[in-house]
């Protein structure tokens, strides 16, 4: 099968009036269907960068990112858009909710957008999502009535709202004491052996020691990629 995600010769910078400010280079990477991948390195090196060219929210300078079977670099706006909202589900370090909604009604908002169920159907998926992260008893609570360990659940459970075949997060865990943490990663382990292919940004050493895959960014570029105990320069 070919990989889910595919990136071949990525070159990326940010231009500031007459400015450039390289932050990728030559990123030359496959990642197979199915795979648990944790991204690490400093800050400022470009990791954040690299999964918001997964996600389509940004575009590379130079080279191809295929994602899904859709090459991202040849898409439009309107496309990447609608694009995302079939294959992507996105998790956030700040969870991103929206305040005036409630937890069903937050996890409900991304099929409402691809408007493929029906009203009926949309909220009987995002009460299962609610039940799959714990957090049935919450429906009707607003974000802000809720812990920061539940709030990133609900937004896992709205990540998986259309039912996206790729997962991304970036410092999922940052803003959660260790205990919560780990619930949350526990959480991602178990869609991962469901099927899903997760790629996570993360300082946490524990955490990234656990995901299947392990690829460091240094300096705009891959330092290493290690799976199954063998390291790639």
């Amino acid at each position: 099968m070919p990989p889910i995600i595919k990136l071949k010769n990525v070159y990326k910078a940010y231009v500031n009036g007459q400015l450039s400010q390289p932050v990728l280079f030559d990123i030359s990477l496959d990642i197979g269907a199915g795979e648990f991948v944790a991204i690490v390195g400093p800050s400022g090196n470009g990791k954040s960068t690299l999964l918001n060219l997964l996600t389509g929210i940004d575009r590379p300078s130079q080279g191809e990112v295929t994602v899904c079977g859709s090459s991202l670099h040849q898409l439009n706006e309107e496309q990447l858009s609608l694009w995302r909202g079939a294959n992507v589900g996105i998790v956030f370090q700040f969870f991103q909710l929206l305040p005036s909604l409630n937890l069903l009604q937050n996890i409900i908002l991304p099929m409402d957008f691809a408007a493929k169920k029906s009203r009926r159907q949309r909220v009987e998926r995002a009460r299962y999502l609610l039940d799959l992260v714990g957090l049935s008893d919450q429906a009707q609570q607003l974000p802000s009535q809720v812990s920061g360990g539940q709030q990133q659940r609900a937004a896992i459970a709205r990540a998986l709202a259309n039912d996206p075949q790729l997962i991304v997060a970036d410092e999922p865990t940052g803003n959660l004491d260790a205990e919560t943490a780990d619930a949350v990663f526990a959480l991602f382990s178990r869609l991962n052996r469901q099927g899903k292919t997760l790629v996570m940004v993360t300082h946490n050493e524990g955490l990234a020691e656990s995901a299947s895959r392990r690829i460091a960014i240094h300096s705009g570029r891959i330092h290493y990629d290690r799976q199954d105990d063998q390291e790639t320069p």
